[in-house]
């Protein structure tokens, strides 16, 4: 079924609503006004509520079978419509296109992955009349939190663990990218019940009524530390389970043996795509001090060929900072370094996008900043923008320390021909993800998940399955016996 690219209404219950208010995001490549969307109430946020508890009833009995079906329908269907919705993508957050079309793929691919994943009852002993079983059973409403830097990914990988496991979902897509979120969960109609999936925009006091609300039985959040504290305490008040994924600093440790020029593109390729806004891509570098000269000229040389500019101008790879907010947070990371000790080798100019015809938005060149501080901000916290810090090491243990001394662990890589050596440390980080030899990749059968603050729970994989489950033992003896002094 062909559907409209240009309005954008809430879904409730299987049905667009509108609201009395909108509010109109901008586009961070240009400044311009997107169109507008809705902003929504409490009373909408009950009318969503209301729905999805009343397609729980029947969707929690709905066969796993019949919902994985549903699922990899839908998967389908994104594929279908890429390009619309890449388009659509681009526009909210800024990323160039061929990014954006690889963010459809990427989820819709990982969905089949993780519907092969059944939770089915599992017997736990029957002996002398006695049978014992396990059982996964749906938790009921999830409210589901997604940021504005993969807003297809984060909100579909979300939706996908929930509604298999036979829960329903209230989306809320960020106010700075709702765009996708809501034409997603309007193409999901098209496959499930009324009230499984709805999808709610609004401002910043959405969340909040969200977490808060007692209709709702879990929140799955994706966002900063900060935040995240603020859904967990809110979410104690009513007992609601949480899912959390939060802010990464992932290290890339580099060996002395690496092949400088492949190494050194991949890690430029996976700091600085969709401009060094995601979780995991590489927050900062550990390179062995044998090789840091020219490991770092090649980092500068590879970064160099990177086009900046509007995602869609043919041949860019790295699109605006996502909002103004964030944009003033990645100019103050960059004043700060300036204060600190480091050596800026690349970028550093914030004036520069300012003065440049065709590049009125939040352009930020990428900065790469030579051994700054150990304990400096750059290296202890994520800027969520385009900016590179490097260390050199020299002993194994000393580096395995400095990367595990942070209170953030979402995931890290080491890069080296002995591949040993490289997993041996890699299994010594304290970090939900390792990849050796790689970075960012993830499969739907594979947890994913961060340690210390960078996250409660997993997505993916059977414990991200089991995560949106309540879990019951049952007992059953085949015929009651006398209690013998009685």
């Amino acid at each position: 079924m062909a559907m409209d690219f240009t309005t954008f209404t809430n879904i409730i219950g299987g049905k667009a609503t509108t609201t009395a208010e909108t509010q109109q995001p901008i586009n961070p490549s240009t400044r311009e006004p997107n169109p507008p969307v809705p902003l929504s109430t409490k009373k909408d946020l009950d009318d969503a509520v209301e729905a999805a508890r009343k397609a729980f009833k029947s969707w929690s009995q709905t066969t796993w079978d019949a919902r994985k079906s549903m699922l990899l329908k839908y998967a389908n269907a994104i594929l279908d419509n890429k390009a619309e919705l890449a388009v659509l993508s681009t526009r909210e957050q800024g990323k160039p296109l061929m990014i954006a079309v690889l963010e459809l793929e990427l989820i819709a691919g990982r969905m089949p992955d993780l519907a092969e994943i059944k939770l089915e009852e599992e017997l736990i002993s029957d002996v002398q009349g006695r049978k014992v079983t396990k059982r996964y059973m749906p938790l009921g409403v999830g409210g589901l939190i997604v940021p504005w830097n993969f807003p297809v990914m984060l909100l579909v990988a979300k939706i996908a663990n929930a509604v298999l496991t036979g829960n329903t979902v209230i989306c809320k897509p960020s106010p700075f990218a709702p765009y996708t979120g809501l034409k997603l969960v309007e193409l999901a109609q098209q496959f499930f019940p009324p009230g499984v999936i709805n999808i709610l925009s609004g401002g910043d006091n959405l969340g909040p009524w969200m977490t808060a609300h007692p209709g709702i039985d879990k929140i799955s959040f994706t966002g900063s530390i900060a935040t995240g504290k603020k859904v967990m305490e809110s979410c104690s008040k009513t007992l609601k389970r949480v899912t959390l994924e939060m802010e990464g600093k992932d290290p890339a440790i580099i060996l002395p043996d690496i092949d400088i020029a492949v190494v050194a593109g991949q890690v430029a390729f996976w700091t600085f795509i969709n401009g060094g806004q995601a979780c995991m891509s590489i927050k900062k570098v550990y390179v062995h001090s044998s090789i840091a000269k020219e490991f770092v000229t090649a980092l500068i040389a590879a970064t160099k060929a990177f086009k900046i500019g509007d995602g869609f101008e043919d041949g860019v790879f790295i699109g605006p900072v996502g909002h103004e907010m964030q944009y003033e947070k990645v100019v103050g990371f960059i004043q700060d370094i300036k204060k600190e000790d480091g050596e800026i080798v690349l970028g550093g100019d914030i004036e520069r996008f300012k003065h440049s015809p065709g590049k009125s938005g939040f352009f930020i060149d990428p900065t790469i900043v030579f051994e700054p501080g150990e304990e400096s901000r750059i290296m202890k916290e994520e800027p969520f923008g385009p900016i590179l810090p490097i260390a050199t090491w020299d002993d194994e243990e000393d580096v395995i320390r400095r990367a595990n001394n942070t209170d953030i662990g979402l995931g890290a890589s080491v890069w080296g021909k002995d591949v040993t050596r490289a997993e041996r440390i890699g299994r010594r980080l304290e970090v939900g993800s390792v990849w050796i030899n790689e970075h960012m990749s993830g499969l739907g059968s594979v947890p994913f998940g961060g340690w210390k603050s960078s996250g409660i729970g997993v997505e993916y994989g059977k414990e991200g399955l089991i995560d949106w489950c309540n879990l019951q033992g049952i007992y059953v003896t085949s015929e009651a016996k006398s209690i013998g002094f009685l």
